[in-house]
């Protein structure tokens, strides 16, 4: 519930901090047009605007960390290797080979033997100028 509430929060000062951002005037003009008739002065609205800016990106950041806290505390403390319970296995019995089948059950392929290994074919350099040669080293040419 709390992850929710921080979450939605965050989404709604991220989209506030744009429209400041975009709000502020640049360089070459922005979105906020100060004329000599407005009730607050060019300068006054920029200094508002970035104390605004400055709030927001404050907030967001703060927010942002109190999210990664929650949300870290949430899912528990415990490590991966408490979770998996690997000290509760016992070294010896990984060890042990493996126990043999009844007698009388089917095994896969013939009886007791492992499967051949596949043979790589042997490799060939292929000479540009026709016959294939089989590892010999090109002449060095001057």
């Amino acid at each position: 519930m709390l992850l929710n509430l921080l979450l939605v929060i965050e989404v709604i000062v991220a989209f506030f901090l744009v429209v400041v951002v975009l709000l502020q005037r640049s360089e070459g003009g922005g979105l906020v047009s100060g004329g000599t008739n407005s009730l607050v002065s060019v300068r006054g609205a920029g200094d508002l605007l970035t104390r605004i800016t400055w709030i927001l990106g404050s907030i967001f950041f703060i927010l942002g960390l109190l999210l990664t806290i929650v949300s870290g505390r949430e899912r528990g403390a415990a490590s991966v290797v408490d979770r998996m319970k690997v000290n509760a296995v016992n070294p010896a019995e990984l060890n042990r080979a493996p126990p043999e089948p009844p007698a009388g059950t089917a095994q896969p392929g013939p009886a007791g033997s492992a499967p051949a290994p596949l043979q790589a074919p042997t490799p060939t350099l292929n000479n540009p100028f026709g016959t294939p040669e089989t590892g010999a080293a090109a002449p060095a040419q001057k």
